[in-house]
């Protein structure tokens, strides 16, 4: 095989050398997750910050849509009040030139009818502004939340910032060699690790044998499945916690 020839597919290295990877994978992810402890919650209450931070700014964003809207139809019904006025003035100049009563009386009901419209667009506008007023209020204790959220958001994105910066150089090694340790483990035995480490308290999806028990769970593993588990010619889990047994303690040792 030349030196330009294609890396060896995942599907073809060998057991043992998919075990060696994963025990490496483990050990790395252990490391990682030491570091990150650090960060304890810290991740955790910057997101709910964030989130409700961004659930007030959508609160005060429909507020101020609301209140827009309130506006446009004080604003109609003024026009309208404004409009029957106008009415009434023509009703007014109408009447002094009537020819009967019938006329007059006609009149005089359209009269009282642009009135009560008035009357209508006079408490209809009352009643927007109230809400307005109710809407104005909510928004001020909504953004004096939002202020306070903001400056804790600020307290602890610096506190995370700065436990972050005291491991980013070896975070971030980490994170290479991690990439590194799965190039030899296909994508469903990657899958079926990191499912093991999400199940599972500690962390450990990859685990060795020692004194002749399991080191995830501590349930003992016979002789025969040690002997398998040593002949690396299969991934064999534990049959009580699921972890994958990469090896036999005494023959790494």
């Amino acid at each position: 095989m030349t030196a330009n020839s294609a890396a060896v597919a995942p599907a073809d290295v060998p057991v043992a050398a998919k075990l060696e990877a994963l025990l490496t994978l483990q050990h790395l992810d252990s490391q990682l997750d030491e570091i990150r402890r650090v960060r304890g919650d810290l991740p955790e209450e910057v997101r709910d910050l964030e989130d409700e931070i961004a659930g007030y700014e959508v609160r005060v964003k429909k507020f101020d849509e609301d209140i827009q809207g309130l506006n446009d139809f004080i604003k109609s019904r003024k026009q309208a009040s404004k409009d029957a006025e106008s009415l009434i003035k023509k009703y007014d100049e109408q009447q002094q030139n009537v020819r009967n009563n019938r006329e007059f009386e006609a009149i005089a009901k359209e009269i009282e009818l642009q009135r009560l419209e008035i009357q209508i667009a006079d408490k209809k506008i009352k009643e927007a502004q109230y809400q307005i007023d109710v809407k104005n209020a909510e928004i001020s204790g909504t953004k004096s939340k939002l202020d306070e959220r903001r400056k804790d958001l600020e307290n602890k994105k610096g506190e995370l910032d700065t436990i972050v910066a005291e491991n980013e150089e070896e975070e971030r090694g980490l994170l290479t060699q991690r990439e590194e340790a799965t190039k030899p483990v296909e994508e469903r035995l990657l899958t079926a690790y990191t499912r093991i480490r999400g199940n599972v308290r500690n962390g450990l999806a990859v685990v060795l044998v020692r004194r002749d028990a399991c080191g995830g769970c501590f349930n003992t593993v016979p002789p025969q499945r040690q002997a398998d588990i040593i002949s690396h010619k299969k991934i064999i889990v534990c049959e009580h916690c699921g972890r994958i047994l990469a090896d036999v303690e005494a023959r790494t040792a």
